[in-house]
């Protein structure tokens, strides 16, 4: 009777197992296949990262060291006006064979010119460069090393230009001045236009202390911009000089895979990003198709397999039916039993299942050696409420009371709340002893005074609960079932005799 029915189960998990196999395994096909392209991309990028690191390095550097020399003449031969000619077509000479420099510059003490690399300027020109930043950094630090400072648009053609300086001093070690070489923009900008960085794609040079140099795509409002709370530098921060990381643009909005490395010599660091959606738009036509075709063949699979499960139905459907009307039937007589052992008006047990479970569990204390707990519960002056109220009322009250004697006293699988008859209720503790037992009549007769049910024939005036307790051990007192219930049953009529809304037992009143 039961292998058909373990056939078509068997069929159909087969059916499904193949179908969910194929699906995975293109998933992971698809996957696997985009993680190798996103490592592949992230090689690329950091490959055009080393590139552009080196460019910047080798540009940085021959502008530097055409500074060094200028610094160790003046510092050697002085500013007198024959050696600042000399000076000057010297650095003009140096402009000319360097295409990165748009100038070579000397500033005095002051900020005043004393020598570049261009024909002297007209005398209406703003020639004190005392309050650019790269003039104040060296006037205030004694370091002798390169400083490379943030971008600055030249007073004599209006170019934006990076400037690398250098301190010059007198023979006292005082300050005397700076040495400027400024490299334009555009020779950065000519080279990173070279990169095969896709249509999204992004470079970018930036300064150590978070200031945009120069970026393609180029916009002359990112030079100099601050870049200190984007994804870009806090991921250059958070991983080191060298790294690769995911990151959204603070400058377009488009996700890409950033990879920056920082410059050997110069506190600078490139960034080379290409975008996301481009990396992985070949992969997602590919996955697409690829998802298309297994959709097709695992619904091909699935018909097949439903088509078979289906004649695997058809010819057990009449035992299906005898089977259902037998579990109709079952189910019909459990609900008979159920409402044969509930108490219809309350909800809680009745009185034959009080006491066919009375009976089961004196049976398992007795062998287990352990202790079986009664409380009897009898609603106070309740005849007086039916008389004052009207017997729907007294229903509607002991209802009330019996959802709160339900929801406090069953929370073990073994205790039971039942109606033991008229207004008098009884609960069963498997495994409690007397003191557990008058805890939880306490706990029953506290929550049913706060819910303030109005009596005007109580002394109290809202209605109350007394209590009787008996716990026993069957094994050792070796009485019947009945000796439990008149045990409990006179502790309750003692709390009645004592002044009623109590707990008592044969031991003791509690009040």
């Amino acid at each position: 009777m039961f292998r058909r029915p373990s056939i078509i189960f068997r069929t159909t998990a087969f059916v499904a197992v193949v179908c969910l196999t194929l699906v995975a395994l293109d998933c992971w096909n698809s996957w696997h296949s985009r993680m190798v392209l996103l490592r592949q991309m992230s090689v690329a990028a950091s490959n055009l990262a080393r590139a552009m690191a080196q460019q910047a390095e080798d540009t940085i550097k021959q502008a530097d060291t055409a500074l060094v020399g200028i610094v160790e003449r003046i510092e050697h031969d002085g500013a007198e006006p024959a050696t600042i000619e000399r000076l000057r077509k010297v650095l003009a000479l140096q402009v000319a064979e360097l295409p990165q420099l748009d100038a070579i510059h000397v500033y005095d003490k002051d900020g005043n010119w004393v020598a570049n690399s261009r024909q002297t300027p007209s005398q209406n020109l703003n020639l004190n460069n005392a309050s650019r930043e790269y003039f104040l950094f060296h006037r205030e630090h004694e370091e002798r090393g390169p400083h490379i400072g943030i971008p600055v648009q030249s007073r004599t053609n209006g170019k934006l230009l990076v400037p690398v300086s250098r301190r010059i001093n007198n023979a006292d070690g005082s300050f005397a001045g700076v040495a400027l070489a400024t490299i334009d923009i555009d020779f950065f900008m000519k080279f990173y236009d070279s990169l095969d960085i896709g249509r999204a794609g992004a470079v970018a040079l930036v300064l150590e202390t978070g200031t945009m140099m120069t970026r393609r795509p180029y916009s002359a409002d990112m030079v100099g911009r601050n870049m200190l709370e984007t994804g870009l530098f806090r991921a250059y921060v958070a991983q080191g000089p060298t790294g690769t990381a995911e990151v959204l643009s603070a400058q377009d909005g488009v996700t890409r895979l950033n990879s920056f490395r920082r410059l050997d010599n110069y506190p600078l660091f490139v960034a080379a990003a290409l975008s996301k959606d481009e990396i992985l738009a070949a992969w997602w036509q590919d996955t697409l198709w690829h998802t298309a075709g297994i959709i097709l063949m695992t619904s091909i699979v699935g018909f097949v397999g439903w088509r078979l499960v289906k004649q695997m139905e058809l010819r057990n459907k009449s035992e299906a039916e005898l089977r259902r009307a037998r579990d109709a039937l079952e189910t019909l007589n459990k609900t008979l039993n159920t409402l044969a052992m509930e108490d219809g008006l309350t909800g809680l047990a009745n009185r034959r299942q009080f006491d066919v479970t009375l009976d089961s569990e004196f049976s398992r204390a007795m062998r287990d050696a352990s202790t079986l707990a009664l409380i009897m519960i009898d609603v106070d002056c309740f005849k007086q409420y039916n008389d004052i109220y009207g017997h729907a009322a007294g229903d509607e009250c002991l209802q009330t009371i019996s959802r709160t004697i339900a929801s406090l006293a069953s929370r073990r699988p073994g205790d039971l709340a039942a109606r033991y008859g008229g207004e008098e209720l009884a609960v069963l503790l498997p495994h409690t002893d007397v003191a557990g037992a008058v805890i939880l009549a306490e706990r029953i007769r506290s929550a049913v005074r706060d819910l303030e049910i109005v009596h005007a024939g109580t002394p109290d005036g809202f209605v109350t609960l007394s209590a009787g307790v008996e716990a026993l051990s069957p094994a050792v007192t070796k009485g019947p079932p009945k000796a439990l219930i008149q045990a409990a049953d006179k502790a309750l009529y003692e709390a009645k005799m004592g002044g009623r809304n109590r707990v008592c037992t044969t031991m003791r009143k509690a009040a």
